[in-house]
């Protein structure tokens, strides 16, 4: 099992950056496959960006080409880079892992951080 632990939300204005960091416990974390999702006001969360645990990575197409997803390994951390922001990614956005480090489907979600785009 491992706990995920979200931070670096805040309030942007629009066309601004931020970036949110996912710091996960144990020893395997470089093995699971991880993502980021949000869920705005009224709405189904939804997946923004997802890594494999070789670094495969994959975007929704609102946001491709402005959202990066990474991941360190060796700070047990996975971010995603926000930027050219809009008020209409405004959200708490939930680090999830789905897959477990023998390729076994798993579901774990942080408490999740919120991100405000307004001016």
């Amino acid at each position: 099992q491992v706990q995920l632990v979200e931070s670096g939300g805040g309030l942007v204005q629009p066309g601004g950056s931020l970036r949110l960091s996912c710091a996960g416990s144990g020893s395997f974390f470089r093995l699971y496959g991880l993502g980021w999702y949000r869920q705005a006001p009224g709405k189904q969360r939804e997946l923004v960006a997802t890594i494999t645990r070789g670094g495969i990575t994959n975007y929704t197409g609102s946001v491709k080409g402005r959202f990066t997803i990474s991941r360190d390994n060796a700070k047990n951390t996975v971010y995603l880079q926000m930027n050219s922001l809009k008020p209409e990614d405004t959200a708490v956005y939930y680090c999830h892992a789905d897959r477990g480090p023998l390729g076994e489907v798993v579901n774990y979600w942080g408490q999740g951080t919120q991100v405000t785009v307004s001016s």
